[in-house]
């Protein structure tokens, strides 16, 4: 299929794992893809990867400068927005004991300022256009209460409502906001978290058997960014092989 040919898409954590997938997803069906990341030669990496007129822009979420400067970036770029998916986020290992303010600050700068900032920004671009999807990473964590990640889950969780609110607030425009809510994936970052040992308990709990991989949740996100999608917003859709079932 070539649903996006024509659409400029805007997505963060562009440099590997799902976000990365996304991109590469997206661009093959013929979007204008804009990678954004922290780290901007992974961001570079991928946009070369995908060649075109692929942007790549090393941007830091949760500062309001960065943020403006990238949407400054894609309006001379490419003049309009039409797709933003927020996949960037710090997905940490803290047990509660040792949990500081510091550290929960740190992930909700990213986890949810940063997706206020990029909504903000994106929506307002999208508004201009008369069209727009946004798709937001959330996590069955949520529903789950996993250990160890309790800052995490609380940011997953404004995520979904989040994203609920920000569809009531969208929908005049014609412009949908839904959330997807992936299970354990297996990606360079969780390989580098204690999360890496999980997988097999996790497989336990799931319908369908196996580990999951980036491009088991691509599917959905990019059928939620279509033009197909165009009756569904404020929804929440888990990706995770059955684990919950809600």
């Amino acid at each position: 299929m070539r649903r996006f040919i024509g659409r400029t898409a805007v997505i963060s954590g562009a440099a590997r794992g799902m976000g990365k997938a996304v991109a590469l997803r997206l661009a093959d069906e013929g979007a204008t893809v804009i990678a954004v990341d922290v780290n901007g030669a992974g961001a570079a990496a991928t946009a070369k990867e995908i060649g075109g007129q692929t942007l790549a822009v090393q941007c830091d979420i949760g500062d309001p400068d960065s943020v403006a400067k990238l949407f400054a970036a894609v309006a001379g770029s490419a003049e309009k927005l039409d797709i933003l998916i927020n996949v960037a986020a710090i997905v940490p290992f803290v047990k509660w004991d040792e949990l500081t303010f510091d550290e929960w600050r740190r992930v909700m700068r990213v986890n949810l300022d940063g997706l206020y900032l990029m909504c903000r920004a994106g929506s307002e671009m999208m508004r201009a256009g008369g069209y727009g999807r946004i798709v937001n990473f959330s996590s069955n964590s949520i529903f789950a209460g996993t250990p160890n990640m309790a800052h995490y889950v609380a940011s997953k969780g404004g995520v979904l409502t989040f994203t609920r609110a920000l569809a009531t607030e969208l929908g005049p425009y014609k412009i949908t906001a839904n959330s997807i809510c992936p299970g354990l994936i297996d990606t360079e970052g969780v390989q580098q978290t204690p999360h890496k040992d999980a997988f097999d308990f996790v497989e336990m709990l799931q319908a369908i058997k196996g580990h999951g991989v980036p491009q088991d949740v691509v599917p959905a996100v990019a059928f939620l960014a279509s033009e197909e999608a165009h009756w569904i917003t404020g929804q929440a859709l888990n990706v995770d092989a059955g684990m919950v079932r809600w």
